[in-house]
C-alpha cells in the first residue's frame, strides 16, 4: 500500500496532538504576544505630539535610516517605546565578542581548549556587554531623533534639572532591551528551541506588514498594479533567498575504515558540505551598524555654533542617513566585504584541517592538517563570492526598486515604502526564521515518531 503524501493538515494535526510540541508552541505565541504588548508602552519623557509629527515627516521623505532601526526593534521606533532598541544591542555585542576571539590569542586558546566552556564564556560576556551597548544606543537614538526632528522629542541632558529625567529615560530604555532579550531566552528555553531572538525580530517585521500593505494600496492610481508587482517580486525574492541559503559545495572526504577483528574495512567516502552563505544576516547587520556610527556622532554636532562643523554634521546625516545614493553604494560594498570577513572568522574557528586530521580523514590529493585547511579556505572563498554579491543586492534592493519606480514615473513615497511589504533585509530574516523554525519543529516531530516533512531538502 502506497504511503500517503504529507499534507499541511496532517502536519498541523501531528503538531497539535503532541502535548510537548503543543505546549512549546503555546508558550512561544504567548511570549511573542507579551513582547508586542510591551512594544506599545512609551518611554518616559517623550513628547507624543512632536514624535508623531517627526515620524510622519520621516515616512514622507523615505526614512530609510530610521526604517532599519525600526526593523530590528520590532517596529517600535515610530512609538519610541521602552523596547525601541529591541534586541539590536545584544546582536551587536554578540558580533563584537565573536570578532574578538580570533584577534586575542588568549580567547582563541580558551575556545580551542574547551569549546563548550568557551561558548558559555562568550554567552556570559555577551550579556555583560549588551548592557552598556543598550545604554549607548539609547543615547545615540535620542540624539538622532532630536537632531533630525529639529526639536526636543525627548527632554534629554546631563545638566541641571534634566539629569534625573534623562537617567530615568536611559535606565527605562536599557531595561526594555534587556526585557526583550529575556523574552527571547525564555522562548529558546521553554518554547521553540534556539529561536527566541530570531522570533522576536520576526514578530516585529510581520507586525509591520499590514500597515505597509495599506500604504501600498493607498495609491489610487497605481495601487492594483503595484500589488501585482509586489506579489511577483516577493515570490522571486523568496525563491532566490532559499536557493542561495541552501547552496552547498560538497567537498569529497575519505574517512578511515573501521577495525573488524584483525582486518580493517575499506575507507569510507563522505563529503564535507561548505555553505555558500555561511555568514547569514550578520554582514547586513554589521554594515548597517557601521554606517549608523557616523550619523550618531554627527547628531552631537548638528547644533554646533561653528558653521563648518554644523555643515559637516548636516552632510553626514543627509548622505549617510539612508536617503542618499552614497549610503546605498557604501552599504553594498560593506556588505560584500563583511561577508568575506565574517565568513573567514567563522571558518577559522571551525578548524576543519585539524579536526579531519584528528579523525584520520583526508581530502583526496591534499595533505592532512594545514594544507587541508588552506585548500578548504580557498574553496570557501570561491563559493562565498556569489553569496556576498547576493547579500549586497538584497541590501540595496529598496534603492533599486526606488529607481525602477522613478523610471516608470511613479514618485509616490507611499508606494515605494510598501512595495516589498517588508524591507529586503527583513524578508531575508523572515524566510530564514520560518525555515529554521520548521526544521526545529520537524526534528521534534521525528522524536515523536512522525517521519513526513513539508520542507524541500
Amino acid at each position: 500500500m502506497a504511503q500517503k503524501k504529507p499534507s499541511a493538515w496532517r502536519y498541523l494535526k501531528h503538531l497539535w496532538n503532541s502535548e510537548d510540541i503543543r505546549r512549546k508552541l503555546l508558550i512561544t505565541l504567548g511570549l511573542l504576544a507579551l513582547f508586542r504588548l510591551a512594544a506599545n508602552v512609551p518611554a518616559p519623557g517623550v513628547d507624543p505630539a512632536a514624535l508623531k509629527a517627526f515620524t510622519a515627516s520621516a515616512a514622507s521623505t523615505g526614512g530609510n535610516f530610521l526604517g532599519f532601526l525600526d526593523l530590528l526593534s520590532g517596529g517600535t521606533i515610530s512609538r519610541f517605546s521602552l523596547l525601541s532598541m529591541g534586541v539590536y544591542p545584544y546582536i551587536t555585542a554578540q558580533i563584537i565578542i565573536q570578532l574578538l576571539v580570533p584577534i586575542i590569542p588568549a580567547l582563541q586558546r580558551r575556545m580551542e581548549d574547551d569549546p563548550r566552556e568557551g561558548r558559555k564564556w562568550m554567552e556570559k560576556w555577551t550579556y555583560y556587554l549588551a548592557v552598556p551597548m543598550a545604554a549607548l544606543s539609547a543615547i545615540g537614538q535620542i540624539n538622532i531623533f532630536n537632531s533630525l526632528a529639529g526639536q526636543q522629542i525627548v527632554q534629554f541632558g546631563f545638566t541641571g534639572a534634566l539629569i534625573i529625567p534623562s537617567l530615568t529615560t536611559l535606565f527605562a530604555m536599557t531595561a526594555g532591551t534587556m526585557f526583550a532579550i529575556w523574552l527571547g531566552e525564555l522562548i529558546s528555553e521553554y518554547g521553540i528551541r534556539g529561536q527566541g531572538l530570531s522570533l522576536i525580530i520576526f514578530a516585529g517585521i510581520v507586525a509591520r506588514m499590514p500597515s505597509n500593505l495599506a500604504s501600498l494600496l493607498s495609491d489610487k492610481t497605481y495601487g492594483v498594479y503595484l500589488l501585482i508587482a509586489t506579489v511577483v517580486i516577493l515570490l522571486l525574492t523568496i525563491f532566490a533567498i532559499v536557493y542561495v541559503q541552501q547552496g552547498r559545495r560538497n567537498v569529497p572526504v575519505m574517512y578511515p575504515g573501521r577495525r573488524m577483528g584483525n582486518r580493517m574495512s575499506m575507507p569510507v567516502k563522505g563529503t564535507l558540505p561548505l555553505m555558500v552563505n555561511m555568514a547569514g544576516m550578520i554582514p547586513l547587520i554589521f554594515a548597517s551598524a557601521i554606517l549608523q556610527f557616523p550619523v550618531i556622532i554627527a547628531s552631537y554636532f548638528a547644533r554646533s555654533e561653528t558653521a563648518f562643523v554644523k555643515n559637516a554634521a548636516d552632510w553626514v546625516q543627509g548622505n549617510l542617513g539612508g536617503n542618499g545614493s552614497l549610503y546605498w553604494i557604501l552599504y553594498f560594498f560593506m556588505v560584500v566585504i563583511f561577508t568575506f570577513f565574517y565568513t573567514t572568522v567563522l571558518f577559522d574557528q571551525q578548524n576543519y584541517g585539524e579536526n579531519l586530521k584528528r579523525v584520520g580523514a583526508q581530502i583526496p590529493g591534499v595533505n592532512r592538517g594545514a594544507p587541508t585547511q588552506k585548500y578548504l579556505k580557498r574553496v570557501q572563498s570561491l563559493i562565498t563570492l556569489p553569496g556576498a554579491l547576493f547579500l549586497g543586492l538584497v541590501a540595496i534592493m529598496p534603492f533599486l526598486l526606488g529607481l525602477a519606480l522613478k523610471a516608470f514615473g511613479i514618485t509616490s513615497t507611499s508606494s515605494s515604502a510598501g512595495l516589498l511589504l517588508v524591507s529586503s533585509s527583513g524578508l531575508l530574516i523572515v524566510v530564514g526564521v520560518v525555515r529554521d523554525t520548521f526544521m526545529n519543529i520537524e526534528a521534534e516531530l521525528k522524536l515523536h515518531g512522525y517521519q513526513d516533512t513539508l520542507l524541500v531538502k
